[in-house]
């Protein structure tokens, strides 16, 4: 199915995380990039697979009620999409940054960052 994405929509791919096993659902994070209308129709025949397609941008969150900007989670944060803001001293998450590799989740000491997919 992944190497479809390629062969025929050109799109390369990076795969960032997997939990795939036999008769279950699972779990597939990928990198995409391409054409728009490409990956438009990409996307589109991963759907029609049954394949259910959520951005990355709606898996991880932060619970803005929990979050003390303690800065923790900037250290482990490989995309810089958490950065703190030396004037304010706020932490910034920067949804279209984040790769979901989830180092964040057990950095956090307040469980502020929050997995939903």
């Amino acid at each position: 199915m992944v190497c479809n994405l390629a062969k025929h929509f050109d799109l390369e791919f990076n795969i960032l995380k997997a939990y795939i096993r036999p008769k279950e659902e699972g779990l597939l994070i990928l990198g995409l990039s391409g054409e728009e209308e490409n990956y438009n129709k990409g996307i589109n025949y991963l759907k029609k697979l049954g394949v259910i397609v959520q951005s990355l941008s709606q898996g991880i969150i932060r619970n803005s009620t929990r979050c003390t900007h303690c800065g923790v989670c900037i250290t482990v944060c490989p995309t810089e999409a958490l950065v703190l803001d030396t004037s304010t001293r706020k932490v910034h998450f920067y949804e279209n940054k984040c790769i979901a590799c989830e180092l964040c989740l057990p950095a956090c000491p307040l469980r502020a960052m929050e997995v939903h997919y």
